[in-house]
């Protein structure tokens, strides 16, 4: 089995993506930083925050969906906000999506925020709303139940230190991945947690007995080079069980995103 875990970067690097994604085909892909605009059938629409202006592939959740027209899709919205074309708006949701390949029975789901709540008029103050999901799926070629997990983690415009509310995000995050796990499962739990790699976050799921691998295979980080800040990580992934892992990697090239994909294999 092959889970992908990436940041999607609201689309902007979709034509390298998308082929990226139908070539990887992963069983699983946990994809955060998800547009869906179901009102608008513009391709592209602009995201404004003060100075902060991106463009925003504006359906970028139905692109993902017919890129992996195999996949069941599944998104989780974290906020209703608004997405610019000129002087027009259009109402537009944020957040996270999971895919997973029709092959799998999917035999249990949860779903949830790990900070703050839905937010349905505007995205809200920082640190803003952040959800996550989880799916257990059973895999008959290695006759076992797998539950894969994860979140977007919460941005702090004072940076990645340990605060509150991030250590209060890391223990949603895991009571989300033990409540979708049984006794006997493979867990994995990922996403782009916003953290740094001696974080709270990750002691806190260490401390259930996760193995990290993005550090603990010795990646130096897992930013693109699209990423201008200092600061190369942000992105992790933790398994209950280390001996599963058949590989791991970070993948730098191609660039789909200012983040780089995190591929595991089972």
């Amino acid at each position: 089995m092959k889970i992908v875990c990436l940041n999607g970067w609201g689309g902007k690097l979709h034509e390298k993506l998308l082929p990226y994604l139908e070539e990887c085909s992963p069983e699983i892909l946990c994809l955060q930083e998800v547009v869906h605009t179901p009102t608008s059938d513009r391709d592209w629409l602009t995201y404004r925050d003060g100075d902060h202006i991106l463009p925003q592939r504006a359906n970028f959740f139905r692109d993902v969906s017919r890129a992996l027209p195999d996949h069941v899709a599944i998104f989780c919205p974290a906020a209703r906000g608004v997405l610019w074309d000129d002087q027009r708006t259009f109402p537009s949701q944020w957040g996270l999506a999971t895919f997973v390949h029709k092959s799998l029975p999917i035999i249990g789901q949860v779903q949830g925020f790990v900070h703050k709540s839905y937010s349905p008029d505007g995205y809200g103050e920082h640190p803003r709303s952040r959800s996550a999901h989880g799916v257990r799926v059973y895999d008959h070629g290695l006759n076992r139940s797998i539950s894969v997990t994860h979140m977007h983690g919460l941005r702090d415009l004072n940076g990645k230190m340990d605060t509150p509310e991030r250590a209060e995000q890391a223990k949603r995050l895991l009571k989300l991945s033990e409540q979708v796990s049984e006794p006997g499962d493979l867990a994995v739990v990922c996403g782009d947690f916003n953290v740094e790699p001696e974080s709270e976050t990750l002691r806190v799921l260490a401390e259930s007995g996760l193995t990290e691998l993005v550090t603990g295979r010795g990646f130096s980080g897992t930013r693109a080079s699209h990423y201008k800040k200092p600061g190369r990580y942000a992105d992790y992934m933790l398994i209950n069980d280390a001996n599963s892992v058949l590989c791991f990697d970070v993948v730098f090239d191609p660039e789909v995103s200012d983040h780089c994909p995190l591929v595991l294999c089972l």
